[in-house]
């Protein structure tokens, strides 16, 4: 029972004595029984204890809830970094021409070989030893104009140093060659009419094939090729030409046998130009060039061709026999005192020693070299590059 309920229940039998004291005469309200008395006494106790006693302790008001933190506003996504670029591929390194060391390695042995013979357990070459390396240029099919150029420039080169060491003279000898050497101007001039080849050469020096060669080249580019079998004096020429056309999937244009040469050309660049081909190469027939009749004929080709497209032939490509070394600076000479030649091929390299031909034909006359001859298969006629020929021929 609570403190309250008890202190109402004293006032309350207090109020039903005073009731009951209300009754008694006045005499008796003066007059207090002894067990009133006590009583009395009683409650007064009763509430002098309950007055005493500690009231309950109010309960603890319920804490109000913290309010609930307001969230931390998300932070804004960084933006995601620039990717780096990519690092710039290092330059491949430069892949040797296999083929071309391949079709060298015969000349590199003969020419390296005799260096290597003469100057065994030199340190130093002095111009004593010039006699020596001249007769090793020359032996290796140079030519002899071009070894003089080559000779001359090393006894500049001794007197002033006094001397030279066997690594020096390999770089001397590089320098050289490469000065005397013509560019080969690979380049096609941009014309309205089909570019017109004329290929000249004495027989069996591989003329047909490299025409079959170099017409492969052109269609491989997406060139439109036509050929012209000019060679009427030889039925096998006029067949091996057509084998080739087949081959490589070109158009030919022939007449029969004994027709004039410059007849066939005069139609072939017609049917060439009417069917808007890129590119015609005219075969010749495989003149001596020694026969002066024969070698007359080319500038009667050369005038016809002429009257259909102006200024052809564009290119008269006179081809070479690497493998016969000077008979082919002799033969070089021979069609060059009949006609203008523009470019040379040099045919059948792979399979000599006198790959030095090339560097005294390219010298000599002043001509470049555009095409070699460095195998059988139909790829195997590859542009010329003297950087890429020297480089080979001193590895």
């Amino acid at each position: 029972m609570g403190i309250f309920d008890k202190i109402k229940k004293i006032f309350k039998k207090e109020e039903e004595l005073v009731k009951e004291e209300s009754k008694k005469t006045n005499l008796e309200s003066n007059q207090e029984s002894e067990s009133d008395f006590v009583l009395k006494k009683e409650l007064e106790k009763e509430i002098k204890s309950l007055s005493e006693i500690e009231p309950d302790p109010e309960p603890d008001p319920e804490p109000e809830p913290e309010p609930e933190p307001e969230p931390d506003p998300e932070p804004e996504p960084e933006p995601d970094p620039e990717p780096e670029p990519d690092p710039e591929p290092e330059p491949e390194p430069k892949l040797k021409n296999k083929k071309l060391d391949d079709g060298l390695k015969k000349t590199k042995e003969s020419f390296f070989g005799k260096l290597t013979r003469s100057f065994a357990g030199k340190s130093t070459i002095d111009d004593l030893d010039l006699d020596d390396i001249e007769e090793v240029l020359i032996t290796s099919d140079i030519g002899v104009d071009t070894t003089l150029k080559i000779i001359e420039q090393l006894e500049n080169r001794v007197a002033k140093d006094k001397y030279i060491n066997t690594k020096e003279l390999k770089g001397f000898l590089k320098e050289e060659i490469s000065l005397l050497m013509q560019d080969a101007n690979l380049e096609m001039p941009k014309l309205n009419d089909p570019y017109v080849i004329m290929v000249v050469g004495v027989n069996g020096v591989g003329k047909t094939t490299t025409i079959g060669k170099l017409a492969n080249k052109y269609k491989k580019e997406g060139k439109k090729v036509v050929l012209g079998a000019a060679d009427t004096f030889r039925a096998a020429a006029v067949e091996q030409l057509v084998i080739w056309a087949e081959r490589v999937g070109v158009e030919i244009v022939k007449q029969d046998m004994g027709s004039d040469p410059a007849s066939v050309a005069f139609d072939t660049i017609q049917s060439a130009k009417a069917n808007n081909a890129d590119v015609v190469i005219i075969d010749t027939a495989g003149r001596l060039h020694n026969n002066v009749n024969l070698m007359r004929e080319l500038g009667k080709i050369r005038n016809v061709m002429n009257k259909v497209v102006s200024d052809a032939p564009h290119d008269v490509m006179l081809v070479l026999d690497a493998s016969t070394g000077q008979n082919a600076i002799e033969q070089a000479k021979q069609f060059i005192a009949a006609t203008e030649v523009d470019s040379i091929a040099l045919t059948k390299l792979d399979g000599t020693a006198k790959g030095g031909v090339v560097i005294g034909v390219s010298n000599q006359f002043n001509i470049p070299v555009r095409y070699i001859g460095i195998g059988e298969g139909i790829n195997d006629l590859q542009k010329f590059n003297k950087v890429e020929f020297i480089d080979s021929l001193f590895s």
